[in-house]
């Protein structure tokens, strides 16, 4: 379950029975930024999460996982490397060829 920087901050700070100006004590900031944090209204940086969890004696980390699927990196990263407006052009391209693909068919099968 995916969950967000501000939700885990507020839950993990709620299980270990502090309020924001504890956790802003701890952490040697201000209660302040530890609600703009918990109300999303800033997202924090992945050091800066991390030391709040660590002033509660929790530890961050990020998990990755292979990707499900059948899929090609060399391709992926150059479809990446073309601009926006590439990319789009050349969805519009394998588009009209689809269309192309889908009435040759269909003449074929005398419609």
């Amino acid at each position: 379950m995916m969950t967000t920087p501000a939700e885990l901050l507020r839950n993990r700070r709620v299980a270990h029975g502090l309020t924001q100006a504890q956790l802003a004590l701890r952490a040697g900031t201000s209660q302040a930024a530890i609600s703009r944090i918990e109300g999303a209204e800033v997202s924090p940086t992945f050091s800066t999460l991390a030391g709040l969890l660590g002033a509660m004696g929790e530890t961050l980390s990020l998990d990755a996982r292979p990707a499900v699927g059948d899929f090609d990196l060399a391709h992926l990263a150059a479809n990446l490397a073309r601009s926006p407006a590439e990319r789009l052009e050349l969805g519009i391209h394998w588009n009209r060829l689809g269309g192309e693909v889908a009435r040759a068919g269909a003449r074929a099968r005398g419609g």
